[in-house]
């Protein structure tokens, strides 16, 4: 069984400014969207739709609010939306944790709305152009959070080669034991748990990291190359992600405070399903008309 090696969550001082591995990644993910946007910059069917740079830093600006209030509220409603209606004032102390990606997602969403309406563009054309480059931010978040230590997976077999063990999940690690003791005596992990006092652990972060990030990444990177009917490369995101969020649920532990839902799937799951069949809905749409946007933005 590998170790998670417990980093400090400060990656250095400025100073007296505390620089913590977690908002550094969101910086990386910040900067590898600037710089990929100016990449599909040299797409001739993207920029004969009239795109420029600025729009890119625009966007960023509006995609960074709403990722924050919308990843902010998104988790106090669909995580813990009893103890925020007791205490609403809790829900702006960002710096104590809790965001969602699907409230994430919906806040982009929202933001991207509001953009195209003041550029006067198709909604979809904007989200066309943005969801090639999200799974890379994505991949950098999932990365801080196995920095962290954090949204770790679910218990599994020692026999299992990558598995690994996280000091913080200890007090997981004796309700899981005392949840499963026929598991806990056939796979040995309470002899286990005595000496090192952890449990074998799907490293889900990393799993998230490959699966959100990369493959996402290349799969998206490959199709939005050609030109595409729009809405198309929208929907392949919201498939893809759905499909992938949905299938490393399976790996990852479920919130403590919710555990898993109807039909023992976890909220994480059912918020995706939505998402898949939005996407395979808006990718019939987008086929059946057909519509390419060859030439300079929609407006003007």
């Amino acid at each position: 069984m590998l170790i998670h090696p417990n980093f400090d969550p400060i990656a250095f001082h400025l100073g007296e400014l505390a620089v913590r591995w977690y908002g550094l990644m969101y910086l990386i993910a910040f900067i590898m969207a600037l710089i990929l946007g100016r990449l599909r910059l040299r797409l001739s069917h993207v920029s004969a739709q009239g795109w420029r740079s600025h729009d890119i830093d625009d966007m960023l600006s509006y995609g960074v609010l709403g990722a924050i209030l919308g990843g902010r509220f998104g988790y106090a409603l669909f995580y813990k939306p009893d103890f925020y209606f007791v205490y609403p004032v809790d829900i702006l102390k960002i710096w104590e944790g809790g965001m969602s990606f699907h409230g994430g997602f919906l806040g982009v969403t929202f933001s991207m709305i509001v953009f195209a309406y003041r550029r006067k563009r198709m909604w979809l054309q904007v989200t066309d152009f943005i969801a090639p480059i999200v799974p890379a931010g994505l991949a950098a978040g999932r990365f801080g959070n196995f920095i962290n230590g954090e949204l770790w997976g679910r218990v599994t077999m020692l026999d299992i080669p990558w598995a690994m063990g996280f000091q913080g999940a200890i007090n997981e690690d004796l309700e899981w034991i005392a949840s499963h003791p026929l598991e806990s005596s056939q796979w040995h992990l309470l002899e286990w748990f005595q000496h090192y006092y952890m449990l074998p652990r799907h490293p889900s972060q990393l799993y998230e990291v490959a699966l959100e990030g990369g493959i996402l990444f290349l799969l998206l990177w490959r199709f939005a190359r050609k030109s595409r009917p729009v809405g198309a490369t929208s929907s392949v995101f919201l498939i893809g992600y759905g499909i992938v969020r949905f299938i490393v649920e399976f790996a990852r532990e479920p919130d403590n405070f919710l555990g898993l839902l109807a039909f023992h799937l976890s909220m994480g799951q059912w918020l995706s399903v939505p998402m898949i069949f939005v996407g395979l809905l808006i990718l019939i749409l987008s086929n059946r008309k057909n519509k390419r946007l060859p030439s300079t933005r929609l407006g003007s």
